[in-house]
């Protein structure tokens, strides 16, 4: 049931703010102007900057498994990597790829089930480590600028609680972990077998500093390739933004577009870009919508062979494909076995 109400909300949302991005015709007429006038070179160099950001992934997805001691081939990684960033983008929720990467992993490495959740464990952690140490520094040099319009003002402060939120998280998780208090957690605390993991992660990955480092630098350039994807997509439409005032925005709109109130951010995306760009660098919201809906697109492009390595992909353990249901219920089962093994 909470299922369903979650993807009736999501759909009404997404619905909703579809019909606020194109219910005005002088917009849409805008929108199909700046179509028509675009530079399509820079789309096209905003998907080889893309093609950067899955290489840097498949990089510090490889990176991550060797601490593990996983050795996969190069087509494996790059094939479970684009798997799981087609189905995150296709999937509500935006973890539905990782369940189907970590199954099929699970797949492929029998022995090291444990070594191969962590993995992907660590993989998101990383990535998020690397957004909140963008956004941080981004948010501390375009500050003024970002809060200068009570329309602005009220995102960044949506951003900030969710950035604040995140780093309570993480620290929490760092000294629930450093201090060994796991031990001393009821056995009903919510997410108890989460922190389990995120704590052997730590322990594991701390220990393999080299590695870990550069899985960071992985996810810095995955960040801000990301953000630069779609700055080249704003230079297409001739929007006049200097790129540290871009970037300085990419991070309110790529948290507030992540939460799970829409389908992959479909219309909140366009509705903050709107916001942002048009308050902040006089950007004609016809074009921040189309910023936002091409950058997507591009997105959607660069990760649509996913789904084509995921119809022809057969792990070595398995013999064709099986429901998400059944993918959810075997990796809940290895995530409390983990917990178990770990107390």
């Amino acid at each position: 049931m909470k299922k369903v109400l979650l993807t009736l909300f999501q759909v009404t949302v997404t619905v909703g703010m579809l019909w606020y991005v194109f219910r005005d015709p002088h917009q849409r007429q805008q929108m199909k102007l700046a179509l028509l006038t675009a530079d399509y070179r820079w789309v096209a160099i905003a998907i080889a900057v893309y093609l950067v950001v899955e290489i840097a992934a498949f990089l510090r997805w490889q990176i991550l498994l060797k601490v593990q001691g996983i050795s996969l081939s190069l087509p494996r990684v790059g094939g479970l990597s684009l798997i799981g960033m087609f189905y995150n983008q296709f999937l509500p929720g935006g973890t539905g790829g990782d369940i189907i990467k970590s199954y099929l992993l699970l797949k492929e490495t029998p022995d090291k089930k444990a070594g191969a959740l962590l993995a992907v464990v660590f993989d998101r952690l990383v990535g998020l480590l690397a957004l909140v140490a963008i956004t941080v520094t981004l948010i501390s040099l375009r500050f003024d600028l970002l809060s200068q319009t009570p329309e602005t003002r009220r995102l960044l402060w949506i951003l900030l609680f969710l950035l604040g939120s995140s780093i309570a998280a993480l620290l929490t998780s760092f000294i629930v972990s450093g201090f060994n208090l796991l031990h001393k957690l009821p056995d009903r605390f919510p997410g108890r077998e989460k922190l389990i993991e995120i704590s052997a992660a730590y322990h594991l990955y701390a220990r393999h500093w080299r590695a870990t480092t550069g899985a960071f630098g992985a996810s810095l350039v995955c960040h801000l390739g990301t953000f630069a994807t779609f700055l080249c997509v704003a230079y297409a439409f001739r929007a006049a933004v200097a790129p540290v005032d871009f970037f300085a925005i990419m991070p309110i709109e790529r948290t507030i577009s992540s939460l799970p109130i829409s389908f992959a951010g479909v219309g909140t995306r366009e509705f903050i870009l709107q916001v942002m760009l048009f308050n902040l660098c006089a950007v004609p919201p016809a074009v921040a919508r189309m910023i936002g809906l091409t950058g997507f697109t591009v997105i959607l492009l660069c990760c649509l062979p996913g789904g084509i390595v995921y119809f022809f992909y057969r792990p070595s353990g398995a013999t064709g494909h099986v429901k998400m249901r059944e993918m959810k219920q075997e990796f809940a089962t290895l995530e409390h076995e983990i917990s178990e093994q770990e107390e």
